[in-house]
């Protein structure tokens, strides 16, 4: 009986949106040890992911009476999302009650993630934290990650932009900030690389490379659905802002391919700096 029961706590399944984060993930937890079951969002997973089983926004019961089955207790979320067609929507009745379920648990702005965990946990689930289960999909280890160090300049920015995160994720304005002696760009509903567009924009007659960009975590944020990430386009973004370096979290951060990004970030004279903060 003990044996049955190790086996079914290593099964998992892969709740999977779009770009590159599920390939990953998935490989990650299979090298972990995992028996990795992989459900596609329609319409934004990629299809080179094979899933085992598609199913459209609303349309969860499929999945559901798969995860019975297989006797499939943990789910985990990674991948992006966009928004989907209207026309595309059709609930299903399990679908119908989650939805009810996620609205009488939603308080505020920012507890969608939340609703949608207890609601879930309500009907037998685990939500886990892919990089809880798969370590190597974040820095485990605070300090630098790359060739490129910062100066005591660089110092002062870092300490200034983790202080400023801790204001901006308190007060749930955004994740990432980008500091050069003062704020300069403070991440708001547009996203990350809305953000660094801007910064690439704002600074394009900046001659020398000055300043740092930080995605922290925010305080209380559910860190199994809301996942912050890096990736190549981060540090290729930040290089092209004219900026010195990057600031993350251990543990709670996604390094999208983290051999790709510390062998850019190396490349481009990046530092990249992870925090326990």
């Amino acid at each position: 009986m003990k044996k049955q029961t190790k086996k079914s706590d290593k099964k998992i399944a892969l709740i999977a949106g779009a770009l590159d984060l599920p390939f990953l993930t998935r490989d990650a937890l299979r090298r972990a040890g995992w028996d990795v079951y992989v459900v596609g969002l329609k319409p934004f997973y990629d299809a080179r992911l094979q899933p085992d089983i598609a199913v459209r926004p609303g349309g969860g019961w499929p999945a559901v009476r798969q995860f019975r089955r297989r006797g499939i207790k943990k789910l985990t979320f990674v991948g992006a999302l966009g928004h989907p067609n209207l026309s595309d929507i059709r609930p299903d009745l399990w679908s119908i009650g989650l939805l009810f379920s996620i609205l009488k648990h939603q308080r505020g702005y920012d507890s969608m993630a939340v609703a949608l965990n207890k609601a879930l946990e309500k009907r037998g689930f685990e939500i886990v934290a892919a990089q809880d289960v798969a370590p190597e999909l974040a820095f485990q280890h605070a300090g630098i990650q790359t060739k490129t160090k910062p100066t005591a300049r660089d110092t002062r920015d870092i300490e200034r932009a983790i202080d400023v995160s801790h204001t901006i994720g308190a007060a749930d304005i955004g994740a990432s900030v980008v500091v050069d002696k003062q704020v300069i760009a403070v991440e708001a509903a547009e996203g990350t690389a809305k953000m660094l567009e801007r910064v690439v924009e704002m600074r394009k007659n900046h001659r020398r490379p000055s300043g740092v960009f930080a995605k922290m975590t925010k305080p209380g944020q559910d860190l199994r659905i809301d996942i912050p990430a890096i990736g190549v386009d981060t540090v290729n973004a930040v290089a092209a802002a004219k900026l010195r370096g990057i600031v993350v979290n251990t543990k709670t951060c996604f390094v999208v391919n983290r051999d790709a990004v510390i062998k850019r970030a190396n490349e481009l004279k990046i530092f990249i700096i992870a925090v326990d903060e």
